[in-house]
């Protein structure tokens, strides 16, 4: 089985998303599995004909692998490696996650729009203009308030606001500096301050969660950030709340971001498509690559047997 990694850092960078493509490529290697990464930038794109030899690599055709594990956010190469990666559906090969469910998550409002079309339950959401009424986000929303990029990852791009000198600020901040930013307004979750839990999903079935914990007096919980980690037993209920919510989005390797809610249960902070896995293996000793090796593995046996069904037929 050949897999591609895409990519958009140095692999020996000292990141945690770095060290994550290693431990695929070291997974890889154990598991009998051809794993090569690349980053967006070497690819150039041709629509043709000829099918097995429209991308290029470094400006030359190269075989196709079987699978496609895009690990690197649109927020970083925008349109280009949404484009990479539809040209790999394009031509048949199979891609962990796919572009639809990719272009959905990155924008977190269009998130929520689809969580709440399901009836899943997620924190009042507001999309405002530049510049913010205040006394909307105080009627509709109320303070402290949860303020984000429309685009962001690991947690940046996240502000916690607690009166409305903070707000004024933040805003006059976005004002002078990038007024056409898009900002989404969110409900805040008191009891859940600090703290959410990260369950990792992989084709459909829970791999483990963690409760991740901000740093005393922080905000973001995300180990990105610094939070600490450890292991959480999921009850039926949440566990499938997580696994409807990677279903209606479409994402078969999710991080699912759930928040504690003050009358007990969950509520959906958001979804990742390209989660990060250092904290959950600390935390819960689990081995995130091979789990995603072993379910691209079932799919080709599966698809095997159903042509193996088909010739015999």
């Amino acid at each position: 089985m050949d897999v591609w990694i895409l990519f958009s850092e140095e692999i020996e960078a000292p990141t945690n998303e770095a060290y994550e493509i290693r431990r695929f490529q070291a997974i890889g290697k154990e598991m009998g599995i051809n794993v090569e990464v690349f980053s967006p930038e070497q690819f150039d794109l041709l629509v043709t004909n000829e099918d097995r030899t429209s991308v290029l690599i470094d400006g030359e055709p190269k075989l196709l692998p079987d699978f496609l594990l895009p690990r690197t956010p649109p927020v970083e190469n925008g349109y280009f490696s949404l484009a990479v990666i539809r040209q790999f559906e394009r031509l048949g090969v199979k891609v962990y996650n796919n572009s639809a469910c990719i272009e959905a998550v990155a924008d977190k409002m269009h998130t929520h729009q689809i969580l709440a079309e399901h009836g899943l339950p997620t924190p009042t959401t507001m999309l405002a203009k530049f510049p913010v009424d205040l006394e909307l986000i105080e009627k509709q929303i109320g303070f402290p308030v949860v303020v984000k990029t429309l685009l962001g990852v690991n947690g940046t791009g996240v502000f916690l606001i607690e009166d409305h000198e903070a707000f004024h600020d933040l805003m006059t901040l976005i004002g002078e500096t990038n007024p056409n930013i898009q900002l989404i307004f969110q409900k805040f979750v008191a009891v859940s301050k600090g703290r959410d839990l990260r369950v990792f999903i992989v084709d459909g079935k829970v791999l483990a969660c963690m409760e991740r914990r901000a740093k005393e007096g922080g905000f973001k919980a995300n180990f990105s950030q610094g939070g600490s980690v450890l292991p959480y037993e999921l009850d039926h209920a949440t566990e499938q709340l997580a696994i409807k919510t990677a279903e209606v989005l479409g994402i078969k390797v999710a991080g699912i971001d759930l928040l504690f809610k003050e009358e007990g249960g969950f509520t959906i902070c958001e979804a990742n498509t390209f989660p990060g896995f250092k904290g959950l293996e600390k935390a819960c000793e689990v081995n995130v690559p091979e789990a995603i090796f072993k379910a691209m593995q079932k799919q080709m046996e599966e698809e095997g047997k159903l042509v193996s069904q088909m010739v015999a037929s």
